[in-house]
């Protein structure tokens, strides 16, 4: 009978495949429901009044009443969530999603005074770091989109 140890490094590279293959098989739909997740709190939030950036929504698009708007906004963002959960229409989700997320950049063109320290557009300030933290969330989009097409070949 042998008996054989396998080196560290044999055992490494296992675990790594198992890591590396369960990431594959899931993070994409993990990503899904954790967007879905952040829409659908964040829209909840907008609809009952108690988002923090409430004040920053009504100073940008100042335009629309922000009675109206803020609860609209949440609404649309509990509708893409909803979507991006069950995928439910996700080609249209996905529109609604971007365009949303599109939206949040006016801050920077049109309350710079808000976005910026000191009007300076490297010195971001909290709002400004809020808007920008979109770009991972609209890469994210695009990942998830890259999905699209998957599901009517079977797939995620």
């Amino acid at each position: 009978m042998s008996f054989s140890i396998q080196s560290p490094r044999i055992l490494w590279d296992r675990l790594d495949a198992r890591v590396v293959q369960f990431m594959k098989s899931y993070g994409i739909l993990l990503l899904r429901i954790a967007l879905a997740i952040i829409f659908i709190w964040f829209g909840f939030l907008k609809v009952i009044g108690k988002s923090p950036v409430v004040e920053l929504v009504a100073q940008t698009v100042y335009w629309v009443s922000p009675k109206f708007f803020v609860p609209f906004l949440g609404i649309w963002e509990m509708v893409v969530g909803l979507g991006l959960l069950f995928r439910f229409a996700l080609r249209l989700v996905l529109f609604l999603f971007w365009l949303q997320l599109a939206g949040t950049f006016m801050v920077l063109v049109l309350q710079p005074g808000i976005a910026f320290q000191g009007g300076n557009p490297f010195l971001l300030s909290k709002e400004g770091e809020f808007v920008m933290k979109n770009l991972v969330l609209i890469t994210a989009g695009l990942v998830v989109g890259g999905t699209v097409r998957r599901r009517e070949k079977g797939g995620q």
